[in-house]
């Protein structure tokens, strides 16, 4: 199994590293950080350092199963873990989703936005999918922002494992013909 790495002008995406896991169960525990995240009968509330570590796996494990998944987010300047971002496709879970989180610290600089645009850019070259979606509890209004910021279209109330949802739907952005 081989993760890309991927970067921008200031983030790496890269592969969750064992080493992660003391800055990813920070965020987690956040609740701001996870007050819109999740579903099931955690959804909203902080991980424990457990939790994060199977978080971790399962992510990791999707990449080996799907060849797709999500992306660490190292500050490229820094080296510090900053968060999350790329597709999830969980078990039961109808379409394949962009999502991310990011550690408090790093909120209101772009990152998200950055990272999102090239996992985004990234997975629709490497998987070939006409459609990417991102599913939005309603009252996030700064994750429905981006989502329209990226170019999604939000198609309406929807519900993943029984948790309502808003459906923003991504496509591939046409490439100009020469």
């Amino acid at each position: 199994m081989q993760i890309p790495t991927l970067t921008t002008e200031r983030l790496t995406l890269r592969a969750f590293r064992e080493s992660d896991l003391d800055a990813y169960a920070a965020m987690q525990a956040d609740p701001e950080v996870m007050r819109h995240l999740g579903v099931g009968p955690n959804a909203g509330m902080p991980r424990t350092r457990e939790e994060s570590w199977t978080s971790m796996a399962v992510m990791m494990g999707q990449w080996a199963l799907k060849g797709y998944g999500t992306f660490a987010l190292e500050e490229t300047a820094t080296g510090t873990f900053i968060g999350r971002a790329g597709i999830l496709h969980l078990a039961g879970w109808p379409e394949p989703e962009l999502a991310y989180a990011l550690a408090r610290h790093a909120w209101h600089k772009g990152f998200a936005e950055e990272a999102c645009r090239t996992a985004l850019a990234w997975a629709f070259k490497a998987t070939g999918a006409e459609r990417i979606v991102s599913y939005i509890k309603p009252g996030n209004a700064p994750s429905a922002r981006l989502a329209g910021r990226l170019g999604a279209v939000n198609e309406g109330m929807g519900e993943l494992l029984g948790v309502p949802c808003e459906v923003w739907v991504h496509r591939p952005v046409p490439t100009a013909v020469v």
